[in-house]
């Protein structure tokens, strides 16, 4: 190489060195934040074992939360299934009622009216994205809850309310993508189903949705974990009673719904700080869970080269 070529390539390398070291830099200060972020929780969470001597089957599988009270063993009254169930309960249910209408919604966008889908209703979906959670708590308390009251009887709190406003809450991530799913699907798939005399309905049931079934399947679990992690919409309308829920109509908790009405009410260090912090980190555990099977769905959906 001449030595002018090699001269011009000099600013060439330090922009490429310098533009390596910030995007360097950007991935490990994102990779340190998620580190930290785990180790502050499991370090806090597993106190609760570690140094509050609590056991993890009895944190586990218990049906009395009263962090301020011991069992006759000393040992204090930290079970938390009725959390677990709470969470579980409000998040499965809220994923049936949303996946029919998201589901619908996008075969209507995609294979029914793509102009109107594309330029009015996509839109008009993402909108909903952006609405604080808070506005969909308080639409749930004065519409909700006093139908589910009216309906059902007793105070109207309960895992239906919360399912219901969960279920708005996660029918916009749910309908986007599956939207692109079903989009991504190849047009010649659909071709070679009009060729064999397939109707558009039969093409989309049995050609359409078994190829993005992975896609929308990540969509499902996508919505499961934003509904697993919501804490003030669910606190407003569930009733907030720590009990494992009967039925659909009573009041019952969250996860998040304990968390966010109690960290600020108890002092670091104590058992009942300690104990919100490993259900925080069950949360997290759970989270990342729903992380690690959109990327084996993801795995599995994708094109083998």
């Amino acid at each position: 190489m001449a030595k002018g070529e090699e001269k011009a390539l000099r600013p060439k390398r330090a922009i490429e060195r310098r533009g390596l070291a910030i995007t360097g830099a950007c991935v490990l200060l994102v990779a340190v934040l998620v580190l930290t972020l785990i180790f502050m929780v499991a370090s806090r969470g597993l106190a609760t074992f570690t140094t509050d001597g609590t056991p993890f089957a009895s944190f586990m599988t218990g049906t009395t939360w009263n962090p301020h009270q011991n069992d006759a063993n000393g040992i204090p009254l930290v079970g938390a299934l009725p959390m677990i169930a709470g969470s579980f309960s409000v998040t499965l249910l809220s994923c049936l009622i949303a996946l029919p209408f998201a589901l619908g919604s996008a075969i209507f966008v995609v294979e029914v009216n793509p102009t109107f889908g594309t330029r009015v209703f996509q839109p008009l979906t993402e909108l909903l994205v952006g609405i604080p959670s808070v506005v969909f708590g308080l639409v749930g308390l004065r519409i909700i809850v006093p139908w589910t009251r009216s309906w059902a009887g007793g105070t109207g709190y309960g895992i239906l309310s919360g399912s219901i406003v969960l279920a708005f809450m996660i029918l916009p991530t749910v309908t986007s993508l599956s939207i692109d799913a079903i989009r991504a699907v190849p047009q010649s798939y659909r071709d070679g189903s009009y060729g064999l005399g397939c109707t558009r309905w039969q093409t989309i049931a049995h050609v359409v949705l078994p190829s993005a079934s992975s896609g929308i399947l990540t969509a499902v679990i996508l919505g499961m974990t934003r509904a697993f992690g919501e804490a003030l919409a669910v606190q407003m309308v569930v009733g907030n009673a720590a009990q494992i829920p009967t039925s659909l109509t009573t009041p019952a908790a969250t996860l998040t719904s304990v968390i966010t009405t109690s960290m600020g009410n108890e002092a670091m260090g104590t058992v009942y700080n300690d104990v919100l912090w490993s259900l925080a980190l069950v949360l997290l555990i759970m989270s990342l869970v729903f992380i690690l099977i959109i990327h084996i769905i993801g795995r599995k959906g994708a094109p083998r080269g």
